[in-house]
């Protein structure tokens, strides 16, 4: 995920609350609820970060939604 830009944060905060499901960003040791704007900015975001999505199914459209933002 690249999220290098406070636009890019919280478009991407607007678009994945928008789903039921759990996500997770991971930037080295620190792992914080994606949801939260604050959490986001307390990692590095010149760096590439890791998305974990909690979800049963549905997966697909989560990451349709989600293409922007993918590095």
């Amino acid at each position: 995920m690249s999220l290098n830009s406070i636009d890019k944060v919280k478009s991407f905060v607007n678009d994945i609350t928008k789903f039921d499901y759990d996500f997770d960003l991971v930037s080295g040791r620190y792992v914080i609820d994606a949801k939260s704007i604050m959490g986001i900015f307390s990692l590095d975001l010149s760096k590439p970060i890791d998305l974990n999505i909690h979800a049963e199914d549905g997966a697909d459209e989560v990451l349709e939604v989600l293409k922007p933002y993918l590095v």
